[in-house]
């Protein structure tokens, strides 16, 4: 980096306004990442976020350096308030489920970008993108899975955490391209339903 980079200028430092560029590449490289009908490639983030492609490499390899960086930090939107919400809950299988299935569908109805980068069939054919939702998809898994153990002690929940995984994921993209038409309220019950007497058969 050069030095002058470096110096304080307006009272903002040399690291906070380089900070503040990752932010502004990582808002476009989400807003282009979760809209199919755009290219997603370094020339449209920069002009998106209005900077040039100097300090997109200066913050990122490449378009894929990008693209993991705006996946990972959906995840963790996602993944962190579901499982304080979980962990706040009673110490009641239902209750815990219907916690954590709130929380987690409330960030992606506040966000539709969110389901879009998550589930939007066309996104997936980014080899990117594919390999990162493969790997989230077993993170969920297995979060799901050692809830599940901590109630039913010598279980073998696997199969269960990959039906509730992979259900849950079809049922919100159904819901968020309208073809499921169900209140929020409806939908969370009926899925805490479903979590709840799945988790009774492992």
């Amino acid at each position: 980096m050069e030095t002058t980079s470096l110096r304080v200028y307006g009272g903002v430092t040399g690291q906070e306004r380089r900070s503040d560029r990752r932010t502004q590449l990582l808002a476009a490289g989400f807003d282009l990442l979760s809209d199919v009908s755009v290219e997603f490639s370094v020339r449209g983030v920069c002009k998106h976020a209005g900077l040039t492609a100097r300090y997109f490499y200066e913050n990122f390899a490449d378009r894929d350096a990008l693209a993991v960086a705006v996946y990972d930090g959906v995840i963790e939107d996602i993944i962190t308030p579901t499982l304080a919400a979980v962990a706040a809950a009673p110490d009641d299988t239902r209750a815990k489920a219907g916690a954590g299935l709130a929380v987690l569908v409330a960030g992606i109805r506040e966000d539709p970008r969110r389901g879009r980068l998550l589930f939007a069939h066309d996104l997936g054919a980014t080899p990117v993108v594919a390999r990162r939702r493969v790997e989230s998809t077993r993170r969920f898994v297995g979060l799901l899975a050692e809830q599940a153990r901590t109630y039913h002690e010598g279980v073998r929940p696997e199969v269960a955490a990959e039906l509730l995984v992979g259900g849950l994921a079809q049922v919100l993209t159904a819901w968020l391209d309208g073809d499921l038409v169900i209140s929020e309220a409806d939908l969370i019950e009926r899925c805490t339903d479903y979590f709840v007497a799945i988790g009774g058969l492992v």
